[in-house]
C-alpha cells in the first residue's frame, strides 16, 4: 500500500513537471497559500476571541476581580506546557525562525509550525498575555508556503518565494492590509524585489485580503473617525515625533532582549513560568491597558478617548488631570516592554508586532497632548498616535514602508501618507545610528546567519564551510621520520601535509617547499622527525565558521589553503580559496537566475 501511494505521488510530480509551466505553477501555489493563510488568520483571531469571551463570562465587570491577574498566568502556563510536552521544540520568535530558515535551512520550515503557533499563541493572548498574534500567524503562513513547496518538490528559490507568499498572506489576512503584507515580506524577510517574487506574493496578499473581507467585512481594523486634513505647519513636530519614535524603538529592542535574556538564564522552567506570571500579573493590576494585545487601547487613543484607559486602574477618576494622565501613559510605555518580555520569556508565545503598535500609539498621543496643552501647536493627539504607530514600526522592524502602508490600511487614513512617510523615515534614520538590524534579524546577524539584500553577503551566507572542505590531504604523525615522510610524499598529489596525533588532534603542517632541500639527503632520514619539520599555519578555521568570516581570514593571511578543525581541534580537512571561488560562482548563478 505504501509503495502504491509513493508511485502515485511520483507520477503526480512528473505529470506536473510535464504539463504545467514552472512560473504558472508557482502562481497557482501562491493562490493556495493565500487561501490557507487567510483561513489560518481567521482561525487564530477566532480562538483568541473565544478565550476572551471565556474570561469575560467568568469575571464580573461590575467590580474589581483578581481573576484578571490569574488568567494571564494561566495562559502562559498552558502555552508553556503545550510547547514543552506536545511540540517539544522552540516556537517563539516566529519571524526570526523564518529568517533562519531562509538563511540556513534552504527555505525549509518544520511541518508542526503550520499549526502549533496558532494553538500556543491563542492561549497566551486570549487569556491576557501582553503580546501580539502577528508573528505567530506569519510563522504559520510561511510554514504553509514552505511545506506546500516541499510537497511538490520545488527548488530552494521557489521555497523562499512561497515563504514570502505565506508571510504576505498572513499580514494581509490578519490586518486586511494586502499592500503592507507584500511590502513586509520584502522589507522584513529581505526577499529580492523582482517580478519572479513580487507577483506570487501579490497573488497571496490579494487572495488572503479578499477572503478576509468576505468573512469579516471590509471595515478597517481600527475605527478612525477623525479623517482630518494634515496641516503642513505641523511638519517640524512630525520630525520631532519621528526622533521620539526612534529612541522608543531603541528602548523596545534592547529592553526586550535584555529582559528575555534574564529569563533564559533561569534553568528551572517552573521558576521561569512563575516569575513571568507574577510580573505580568502585577503590571496588569496597576496598568490594565497592558492586558492582551492592546488594540482597544490603540483605538481609544486614535479617537481621542484616552481617559477611558484609566478605568479599573488606581488612576481612575484622575484622567482629567493632564499631568497625572501623561505620567500614567509614560509608565505604560515603560512597563509594556516588561510585560511583553515577561509573557514570552516565561513560556508564552506571541510577537512584538502588537506591542510595537501599542507603544507607538502612546508615544504619539503623549507628544500631541503636550503640544496642545502648552499651546505650542494645535495638532491632533489622535493623529499623532496614528503616526507614532508607523514611526515605531519603522524603527523596531527597520521597515519604514511596512509601517507607512500598514497604518494607512489599518485605519483607512490614506490621506495621511505625507506625515506617515516623514515620521517613518525619521524614526528609521534615528534607530540606524544605534542598531543596524531589526529586532527580528539582530540575533542572526550577530551569528553571521542572516541572508540580506546585499547579493555578495547573501551568497556567502548561503555557502557553508563543510561543503567546500577538501579531504585528500595525506595526514602524517609527529613521530614519523623524514624518511617516512618522503615515502608519503612520493605517493601524494598535494604539497601540504597536516600533522595529526593519535587522537586526531591537529598539530601543524609540513609544506613540501620547506623540506625540498633535504628530502633527497638519505643521511638525514633518521635524524629529523616530522615534529621538528612542521610549522603552524597562518590560521586555523573552524567547521562552523561563517563563510564571510572565512573569506575575511583568507584576505588577512593571504593564504590559499587553510586547515579546518572541529571545536575540539580535531582535524577535518582543508579549505582552498580556489574551491571557495568555484562554489561561490555556482551559488551566485543559482541565486541570481530569474
Amino acid at each position: 500500500m505504501a509503495n502504491e501511494e509513493k508511485d502515485w505521488y511520483l507520477k503526480m510530480i512528473l505529470w506536473r513537471e510535464e504539463h504545467i509551466k514552472e512560473s504558472t505553477f508557482i502562481l497557482l501555489l501562491s493562490l493556495v497559500v493565500g487561501v490557507l493563510t487567510s483561513l489560518a488568520a481567521w482561525l487564530l483571531k477566532s480562538l483568541i476571541g473565544q478565550f476572551h469571551r471565556l474570561v469575560e463570562f467568568t469575571i464580573s465587570i461590575d467590580k474589581v476581580n483578581f481573576l484578571y491577574l490569574v488568567f494571564p498566568a494561566l495562559g502562559i502556563f498552558l502555552a508553556a506546557m503545550f510547547v514543552r510536552y506536545v511540540v517539544r521544540d522552540d516556537i517563539g520568535h516566529g519571524i526570526t525562525k523564518i529568517l533562519y530558515a531562509i538563511s540556513r535551512r534552504q527555505g525549509r520550515i518544520k511541518r508542526h509550525n503550520m499549526w502549533t503557533s496558532i494553538v500556543a499563541s491563542s492561549m497566551t493572548i486570549g487569556l491576557g498575555g501582553s503580546v501580539g498574534a502577528e508573528a505567530p500567524i506569519v510563522l504559520t503562513g510561511s510554514a504553509i508556503g514552505s511545506n506546500l513547496g516541499s510537497f511538490f518538490k520545488m527548488n530552494h528559490k521557489t521555497l523562499m518565494i512561497l515563504i514570502g507568499c505565506g508571510a504576505a498572506g498572513a499580514i494581509s489576512g490578519i490586518f486586511k492590509a494586502p499592500i503592507a503584507g507584500m511590502i513586509f515580506a520584502i522589507e522584513v524577510l529581505m526577499l529580492d524585489f523582482t517580478a519572479a517574487s513580487v507577483m506570487p506574493m501579490l497573488v497571496s496578499a490579494v487572495t488572503a485580503a479578499t477572503i478576509t473581507y468576505l468573512i469579516s467585512g471590509t471595515e478597517a481594523t481600527f475605527a478612525y473617525a477623525n479623517q482630518e486634513v494634515f496641516s503642513l505647519s505641523g511638519i517640524p513636530w512630525v520630525i520631532v515625533l519621528g526622533i521620539c519614535c526612534g529612541f522608543a524603538s531603541l528602548y523596545l529592542i534592547r529592553g526586550m532582549n535584555t529582559i528575555e535574556g534574564w529569563f533564559k538564564k533561569m534553568a528551572n522552567p517552573w521558576l521561569k513560568i512563575l516569575s513571568g506570571a507574577v510580573l505580568l500579573g502585577i503590571l496588569i493590576f496597576f496598568f490594565p491597558p497592558l492586558y492582551g494585545e492592546g488594540y482597544d487601547s490603540i483605538e481609544a487613543l486614535i479617537n481621542e478617548n484616552a481617559v477611558s484607559l484609566t478605568e479599573n486602574s488606581l488612576f481612575f477618576g484622575m484622567g482629567n488631570n493632564f499631568y497625572i494622565l501623561t505620567g500614567y501613559f509614560l509608565l505604560i510605555i515603560f512597563f509594556k516592554v516588561f510585560a511583553s518580555a515577561a509573557t514570552n520569556g516565561a513560556g508564552g508565545v506571541g510577537g512584538v508586532f502588537a506591542p510595537t503598535l501599542f507603544m507607538g500609539g502612546f508615544v504619539g498621543y503623549i507628544l500631541g497632548s503636550v503640544l496642545n496643552y502648552y499651546d505650542v501647536s494645535s495638532v491632533s493627539p489622535g493623529l499623532f498616535a496614528l503616526m507614532g504607530m508607523a514611526g515605531l514600526m519603522s524603527g523596531v522592524m527597520h521597515a519604514p514602508l511596512t509601517g507607512i502602508f500598514l497604518v494607512a490600511e489599518l485605519t483607512g487614513g490614506y490621506s495621511l501618507f505625507l506625515p506617515l512617510m516623514i515620521v517613518a523615515l525619521v524614526a528609521f534614520l534615528t534607530i540606524l545610528i544605534f542598531e543596524k538590524h531589526s529586532i527580528y534579524s539582530m540575533r542572526l546577524a550577530q551569528k553571521g546567519q542572516l541572508l540580506t539584500h546585499h547579493k555578495d553577503k547573501a551568497v556567502l551566507t548561503l555557502m557553508k564551510v563543510e561543503n567546500v572542505i577538501e579531504t585528500d590531504f595525506d595526514q602524517v604523525s609527529p613521530e614519523m621520520t623524514l624518511g617516512d615522510l618522503v615515502k608519503v610524499i612520493s605517493k601524494a598529489h598535494r604539497n601540504a601535509f597536516p600533522v595529526v596525533d593519535e587522537d586526531g588532534v591537529f598539530l601543524g603542517l609540513v609544506l613540501m617547499d620547506d623540506i625540498r632541500n633535504i628530502m633527497f639527503r638519505q643521511e638525514l632520514y633518521r635524524r629529523f622527525k616530522v615534529r621538528k619539520l612542521m610549522i603552524s599555519p597562518p590560521a586555523v578555521l573552524k567547521i562552523d565558521d561563517t563563510m564571510e568570516h572565512v573569506m575575511r581570514i583568507f584576505d588577512d593571511t593571504n593564504a590559499w589553503n587553510l586547515p579546518v578543525t572541529d571545536q575540539d581541534n580535531h582535524y577535518v580537512g582543508f579549505v582552498s580559496k580556489s574551491k571557495i571561488f568555484n562554489s561561490y560562482r555556482k551559488v551566485l548563478v543559482h541565486f541570481s537566475d530569474e
